[in-house]
């Protein structure tokens, strides 16, 4: 039979890729909670896997601060504490300030276009009240200033620290905080200041959009 032309072929993972993606995401969303032990056969067995690309996704997990092994012993998701959002967020923040700063003078009118449609998608989910694709949106936008500035250790630090905080609003709120149009407006100030490229004005106010979910996040926890 003929092939079909400009036919993609889907993205190949491999059982350790598939367990680690799977069990991460678990773990994101409070299926397995804090302090829960993993057991490697239970997981292989569900999975579909052996329980070498468990172990080996076990492995990836304890980098990203995900779980803690003990080999030979046992390995549990890791705690989180309230403590830790006083950590999280000013660091994200400050990461993400840096990454609009540089952007400032690197951003394209086309690039500026997608920043606007995404905002305005933003801005549509939280009129309608659907808040997962508002805060997937959300880190859509910022994920696309961070590949702007062109600096892939701001890349790697931004989505290591966005994977603990997606985990607090999922495990302690166990759905995400209610965004407001005070993102959206914040998002339209960021982009402005690129337009200009106001490096300072960009970076200001990205901060304050990462710094006041943090207040609220923790008004309601």
């Amino acid at each position: 039979m003929p092939v079909p032309k400009n036919f993609a072929t889907p993205a190949r993972m491999s059982a350790k890729e598939r367990a680690f993606a799977q069990i991460q995401r678990w773990i994101i969303e409070g299926t397995l909670l804090p302090g829960e032990k993993l057991i490697d056969a239970e997981l292989a067995e569900s999975l579909a896997v052996s329980r070498t690309p468990i172990r080996e996704a076990f492995q990836l997990l304890e980098v990203q601060g995900l779980v803690t092994m003990q080999p030979g012993k046992e390995t549990r998701v890791t705690s989180i504490e309230r403590e830790d959002l006083q950590k999280l967020y000013p660091t994200l923040a400050a990461l993400h300030a840096l990454a609009a700063e540089s952007a400032a003078q690197l951003v394209t009118e086309e690039q500026i276009g997608q920043l606007k449609a995404l905002n305005a998608a933003f801005a549509g989910a939280i009129e309608s009240g659907q808040p997962y694709p508002a805060m997937e949106l959300d880190e859509q936008f910022h994920n696309l200033i961070v590949e702007l500035c062109d600096n892939s250790y701001v890349a790697s630090f931004s989505a290591s620290l966005q994977i603990h905080i997606r985990r607090f609003k999922y495990v302690f709120l166990k759905q995400p905080i209610a965004a407001t149009l005070a993102s959206v407006e914040e998002h339209a100030k960021i982009i402005e200041a690129l337009e200009r490229r106001d490096s300072e004005g960009a970076s200001e106010w990205m901060k304050r959009n990462l710094i006041r979910p943090m207040h609220e996040l923790d008004a309601v926890m």
